[in-house]
């Protein structure tokens, strides 16, 4: 064992450029070179709300569903722009979100919407946790490494194989070769956030199985749950209402998963009036209706050629 992350399948840019292949341990010293060579390019950067129609996409989902609730009024919304508007990101990892917004605007709008949640959430934890860091502002990228998952894996409706399952799974540590490239910084809060959004407390989670206990990378493993539930998926003919989304984060902090204190916002952000979260009671009861036919988690057997 090496200790450190190992590539399962090729790390490679929008362009096609290969930046690690498959075998690749993540040393300190292979995220060195990486951040080296990628340093070197002095990508440009432009600011977020700026490029292609990435605010008037945003505002436009911020305002259907769910999310009408959640973000309040257009003034509100406007707050919570007023936070993004210092964002600047290289260039390359805007191209990658524009690729996705003409292939898949699934996964745009996923990370677009994961991003303004959680923007909001890391706003109202309390103390140092609480303010809206620099850092913590990185940017909607926590999903820019499934640039190396094939379209069609992606897409899949049906069961995933386990060989699609292992690109599928990999997104993760793409994600963090990627930024640690494009930022030139193996340390930067979004290529952590892309590396770990899947990791939970428990250490149940992948790619490393380590605790998480960051509570800004938290609030975006919980965004990320919460959006995919109240949101149509390939792999699922309907979406959870909101009710029984909740129910199932707040299931996640009962198996120790993540913190009951990211779920009282949450679930307190959802409810009519704004309940201050420290006030919010969660309810352990379940009486939501998951939908029917869901294919998420279930593993087809490889067909063999």
């Amino acid at each position: 064992m090496s200790g450190f992350l190992t590539l399962q399948h090729d790390v490679h840019t929008l362009e096609g450029l290969c930046l690690l292949q498959a075998g690749t341990d993540l040393s300190p010293e292979t995220l060195e070179v990486l951040a080296e060579k990628g340093g070197k390019e002095q990508w440009s950067e432009v600011g977020l709300l700026e490029y292609g129609s990435i605010l008037a996409d945003l505002e436009k989902q911020m305002g259907q569903g769910t999310y009408r609730r959640l973000f309040g009024t257009v003034d509100e919304c406007r707050e919570i722009f007023t936070l993004m508007e210092p964002v600047r990101l290289p260039l390359p990892a805007l191209e990658i979100l524009d690729h996705f917004r003409r292939q898949d605007f699934y996964t745009y709008r996923h990370i677009l919407m994961v991003f303004a949640l959680s923007c909001v959430l890391a706003g109202r934890l309390p103390g140092e946790a609480g303010q809206f860091l620099p850092e913590a502002a990185a940017g909607p990228l926590h999903d820019l490494g499934k640039i190396c998952v094939p379209l069609p894996v992606l897409k899949k409706s049906s069961p995933l194989q386990r060989s699609e399952r292992s690109l599928l799974e990999q997104h993760a540590a793409a994600g963090f070769v990627l930024l640690t490239y494009y930022l030139g910084d193996a340390a930067a809060f979004s290529a952590c956030v892309a590396r770990d959004h899947h990791e939970r407390r428990d250490g149940t989670g992948y790619p490393g199985g380590i605790r998480l206990s960051d509570p800004h990378v938290e609030i975006v493993a919980a965004c990320d749950v919460y959006d995919a539930l109240i949101t149509p998926r390939p792999y699922r003919k309907g979406t959870y209402d909101n009710r029984s989304a909740l129910e199932e984060i707040t299931s996640l902090a009962e198996g120790g998963k993540v913190s009951w204190q990211i779920v009282r916002h949450l679930v307190s952000l959802s409810r009519s009036g704004g309940s201050a979260p420290e006030e919010c009671v969660v309810s352990l009861e379940k009486r939501g209706t998951p939908p029917q036919e869901n294919n998420y988690g279930v593993i087809a057997e490889d067909i063999e050629d």
